[in-house]
């Protein structure tokens, strides 16, 4: 599924880690009963890790083991500052899809980030990247790398923007949220020197193979 031809080729040493999970229901059951997590290698399409939970164990990066050269894979359920921080200290890296509303934004310098006032000019179909700092509300956990932005055209954003207002059951989504609708954000702590956006975004896209699994 990776382009490697205009992806260009990915760095020797580095293990790709899907982390997701699912819910289980019982024979008969109207509810969740539990809840499975995996870690799975992207390559090889083999399970990594497997654990069962009760239904109050949340999706976090805190579950699995992971090592230096590990890139853990996740989506946005999985950006939030405490698990992120915990598969670093490991020695991991991390390509997850941002929600900008579970975090706290800072600039490289430390400074708050407006990801709408830095995106709103960016043309549709395009790439930007962000060098940023990802911090727990209470300020306790901070996680520093990049963020790729890459803006839908048209047709994508409206289809999101539907999307969106849909998933809100109550009320109605904030001006803020349906414009970011409009982006795909992937974070990651490899530099682009190590891995371009493009094959960033690639690599993404690859993640669904776990939701297949």
């Amino acid at each position: 599924m990776l382009p490697l031809s205009s992806g260009g080729t990915l760095p020797a040493g580095l293990r790709f880690v899907v982390i997701d999970a699912s819910s289980i229901q019982a024979p008969g059951a109207t509810g969740t009963d539990h809840r499975l997590h995996i870690a799975m290698d992207l390559v090889s399409l083999q399970f990594l890790e497997v654990l069962a939970s009760d239904v109050h164990t949340g999706e976090t990066l805190k579950h699995f083991t992971l090592a230096p050269g590990d890139v853990a894979v996740a989506d946005r359920g999985y950006a939030h500052c405490q698990g992120m921080s915990a598969a670093v200290q490991q020695g991991a890296d991390l390509l997850v899809r941002l929600n900008p509303f579970s975090v706290v934004l800072r600039d490289a310098g430390g400074a708050p980030l407006e990801l709408c006032a830095a995106l709103k000019r960016q043309h549709t179909e395009t790439l930007r990247t962000l060098a940023v700092a990802l911090c727990a509300t209470g300020g306790q956990h901070e996680v520093r790398g990049w963020v790729h932005a890459y803006r839908l055209n048209a047709e994508q954003a409206n289809r999101a923007r539907h999307k969106c207002r849909q998933s809100h059951k109550k009320g109605t989504p904030t001006a803020e949220s349906l414009l970011l609708a409009g982006w795909v954000l992937v974070f990651t702590t490899l530099a682009p020197a190590v891995l371009s956006a493009q094959t960033i975004m690639a690599l993404y896209r690859c993640r669904w193979q776990v939701e297949m699994l």
